[in-house]
């Protein structure tokens, strides 16, 4: 006790060099575990997210562009598959499809079009206001909400694919109906809206004014319908009933589509019946291939722990240095403690009390510092891989 007393009665007399040197000692311990435990985390959002999903059907090309534009809402643009295919698995009876648009962005942030049957899927919930429930209405997700300032009530625009658009494509005012509460996932930064909606942002879907009216017929002066017909950039309860779209639902495009089989015997169906390469749709297990990407991401991790392991020595290494060096000019502090009386290994006790507080403060510290990190892990997570994506 008397060693421990005096150690840090020494380390508090020098306070200046005891904390850098507790400092970059917390640091050293402090950088592994975070990294490690932010390593796991990552780890497992990205491949939870796949095992969420049980089966993805999109156009034939790269399984990873599709995952990633269908599950994590990425820039990624795969071609689009039409509505027949979704047609399609309905009919099967195998399982529920869950079709998924990503080709627009508002504020930054993925436009989603989709069905009911997604957040239902998903086991999304609205934390303030109500679900999706009329063509043009927008649910946006927590992060969304934060970053933006938005909540219910507020409206958001539709960024315009191309700048250079000549189709007369015009962005389209969502109102906000529903904010999501918040998933720790991609959900959180996504804008929701009915796959209508989305179509009618892509310019397949549109309302017109009314360009003869009773009246006109009446007076005789009804005009003719021309150019000059203004497409609606908001839907209302005014307007709404004027909005139809132009073709066959069938042929109307979809990113993606989710499909939930019934059970396993389904799936191994529904898999068997795309097989064929010379379809230019393809059914995939994104559980696979987000199981390959973090395989491939992950095998740097036994380099970056041997690169870690290498700092953490050199850094130890140098400490170490300091803390002799500092030993070495307190020689003749020391050779007076022995001359008054004090044996060497009362002095060997009193040296290595301050090396192990030093230790302990600094363990203390990194310690505090992985608890922070690995309560705050997911949602940093689920941050950066919506920002990546």
């Amino acid at each position: 006790m008397n060693a421990l007393y005096l150690a840090f009665a020494y380390l508090r007399y020098h306070w200046a060099r005891s904390l850098v040197l507790v400092l970059v000692a917390a640091l050293i311990l402090f950088v592994p575990m975070a990294t490690q435990t932010l390593l796991s985390t990552s780890e497992r959002a990205l491949v939870a997210r796949g095992e969420a999903t049980p089966l993805l059907l999109g156009s034939r090309g790269s399984q990873l562009d599709l995952v990633m534009a269908a599950l994590y809402f990425s820039d990624e643009r795969p071609d689009p598959v039409p509505m027949q295919e979704v047609e399609t698995v309905w009919d099967s009876g195998l399982g529920i499809p869950i079709p998924v648009h990503t080709a627009f962005s508002s504020s930054g942030f993925r436009i989603v079009g989709t069905t009911l049957d997604y957040f239902d899927f998903r086991d999304l919930t609205p934390a303030e206001g109500r679900g999706l429930s009329f063509l043009g209405d927008a649910v946006i997700g927590a992060d969304v909400a934060a970053a933006l300032g938005k909540t219910v009530g507020d409206t958001l625009v539709s960024a315009p694919e191309n700048l250079f658009d000549l189709d007369g494509v015009y962005p389209l005012e969502m109102p906000i109906v529903g904010v999501l509460a918040p998933t720790n996932s991609p959900d959180d930064q996504a804008i929701f809206v009915d796959i209508k909606t989305a179509w009618v942002i892509q310019g397949i879907g549109h309302g017109h004014e009314d360009v003869v009216t009773a009246a006109d017929i009446a007076d005789g002066t009804a005009a003719l319908a021309n150019a000059a017909v203004v497409q609606y950039q908001r839907i209302t309860p005014d307007n709404i009933e004027s909005f139809h779209f132009h073709g066959d639902q069938n042929d109307f495009p979809t990113s993606a589509v989710i499909v939930v089989p019934n059970d396993t015997r389904s799936g191994t169906i529904l898999k068997g019946r795309y097989l064929d390469s010379e379809n230019p749709t393809q059914l995939i297990a994104p559980a696979e291939v987000v199981q390959g990407l973090v395989d491939r991401i992950f095998r740097i991790k036994s380099l970056l722990d041997v690169v870690t392991a290498i700092i953490a020595f050199a850094a130890f290494a140098a400490i170490g240095l300091a803390v002799f060096l500092s030993y070495r000019l307190r020689a003749r502090e020391i050779a007076t403690a022995v001359k008054l009386g004090a044996r060497r290994d009362m002095v060997l006790r009193l040296l290595a009390a301050e090396t192990v507080t030093l230790l302990l403060i600094a363990g203390g510290i990194a310690a505090l510092g992985g608890i922070f990190v690995s309560r705050n892990a997911e949602a940093w997570v689920g941050w950066l891989l919506a920002l990546g994506a």
